[in-house]
């Protein structure tokens, strides 16, 4: 087995935590799967936890010189903060499926930005931008259909960074190797 995310970066590590935990809240509430949980339920975690921590390790990335990293970490820092203090104030539907839709943008550029840093890097950023189409897309057309889409790919994104902030600290693998395709696949 091959370990393709670095153990020793901590701003990496702690970045993908940061953003897994928020996207984990933000999608299950978004879903609706549980009774009275809501996305503006998790307004807090995302204002702290996604908007400010994930802000100041972007902060450190950067001045660490990882710009890949210190861009994507800080920029996502701002879209939750900025959603995290604005759920609630009775934006319009079609001004929050626009929100969604412009940082969708974001995440696309992180997408193809993250190109061949494997699954832990585009899976995600590619996720998030699935999740935030889907959700811009249901706010502007008032469908909750869509909204509960995005908010699941949102939970698996978040499955996705938190497993692969995990699998770092408790070096876990994250990739199979050669050696180990071929065996499986022989078998």
């Amino acid at each position: 087995m091959d370990n393709d995310v670095a153990a020793g970066n901590t701003t990496s590590t702690l970045g993908h935590l940061a953003l897994g935990l928020t996207l984990l809240a933000f999608g299950i509430g978004s879903t609706g799967v549980i009774d009275n949980v809501a996305a503006s339920d998790a307004a807090s975690l995302a204002t702290w936890v996604g908007g400010v921590a994930l802000f100041l390790v972007g902060l450190l990335a950067l001045r660490a010189g990882n710009g890949g990293e210190g861009t994507a970490y800080s920029a996502l820092g701002a879209f939750w903060f900025t959603w995290g203090t604005g759920v609630g104030d009775g934006g319009s539907a079609e001004a929050t499926g626009l929100f969604l839709l412009l940082w969708a943008l974001l995440a696309l550029t992180l997408t193809m930005a993250a190109a061949g840093s494997g699954l832990f890097g585009q899976g995600v950023y590619g996720l998030l931008f699935v999740a935030l189409l889907l959700l811009g897309i249901g706010a502007l057309a008032d469908n909750g259909g869509l909204g509960k889409a995005g908010g699941w790919v949102a939970a698996v994104a978040g499955l996705v960074a938190w497993y692969g902030a995990t699998a770092a600290v408790a070096h876990w693998p994250t990739s199979l190797s050669r050696s180990g395709r071929s065996a499986a696949a022989a078998s």
